[in-house]
C-alpha cells in the first residue's frame, strides 16, 4: 500500500513539473525560442545578443541583429552572424 502512494505522488509530481515547462528536451526549448531575443555566451567569454533564426545539433547558431559584448561592453553590431556550436558555453532566452 505505501509503494502505491509513492507511485502516485511521483506521477503527479511529473505532472506538476510537466505543466510548469521543467523537463523538456534541450531541442524542443531551441526550436521554441526560434525568431525571440537570446542571449549566447561563448568558451572565451565573449557574449552575443541577437535574435535567434536557426540552431543545429552542433549547436551552430545563426543569429540576425546581433551585438557582441566583450567585458560586458557593446563593441560591435553585426546584422547576421554564425555562431560554431564548439564555441558556445550557453544559450538563454533574453527577456
Amino acid at each position: 500500500m505505501e509503494n502505491g502512494g509513492a507511485a502516485a505522488a511521483a506521477a503527479a509530481a511529473a505532472a506538476s513539473s510537466s505543466a510548469q515547462g521543467e523537463g523538456n528536451a534541450p531541442s524542443t526549448f531551441l526550436s521554441d525560442i526560434i525568431g525571440n531575443p537570446v542571449v549566447v555566451k561563448l568558451n572565451s567569454g565573449v557574449v552575443y545578443k541577437g535574435e535567434l533564426q536557426s540552431v543545429d545539433g552542433y549547436m551552430n547558431i545563426a543569429l540576425e541583429k546581433t551585438a557582441e559584448y566583450v567585458d560586458g561592453a557593446k563593441r560591435r553590431e553585426y546584422g547576421d552572424a554564425f555562431v560554431r556550436g564548439n564555441n558556445v558555453m550557453y544559450i538563454s532566452a533574453d527577456s
